[in-house]
């Protein structure tokens, strides 16, 4: 069983930067991948970052110079630096992970989402 908690978010300035973070739990073998997706009102989820066990990195257009995706092992803990927040970042930031269990077993899991709110 796993579970992914999601902090960091909040309201923020134009122009100004959160960090996420995201803890797995539970009984973890071994994380295939992590990411971030987010969706804002009306719109699908989208991938915002996402990083492999291999540290393959991407990143979605739209953020690519503004925003960084990093883990840190030992934690089971992935962070995402948002730098240069614009208004259209605004969303529900969702933590994503592809884990495998001691058992063998692999799933994908969901996190229940933190608020991004970018506003003057």
């Amino acid at each position: 069983q796993v579970q992914l908690v999601e902090s960091g978010g909040g309201l923020v300035q134009p122009g100004g930067s959160l960090r996420l973070s995201c803890a797995a739990s539970g009984s973890i073998f071994s994380i295939n991948a992590m990411g971030w997706y987010r969706q804002a009102p009306g719109k699908e989820r989208e991938l915002v970052a996402r990083i492999t066990r291999s540290n393959t990195i991407n990143y979605a257009d739209s953020v690519k110079g503004r925003f960084t995706i990093s883990r840190d092992n030992a934690k089971n803990t992935v962070y995402l630096q948002m730098n240069s927040l614009k208004p259209e970042d605004t969303a529900v930031y969702y933590c994503n992970g592809n884990i495998q269990l001691f058992s063998g077993r692999i799933g994908t899991y969901w996190g229940r989402g933190t608020q991004v709110s970018v506003s003057s």
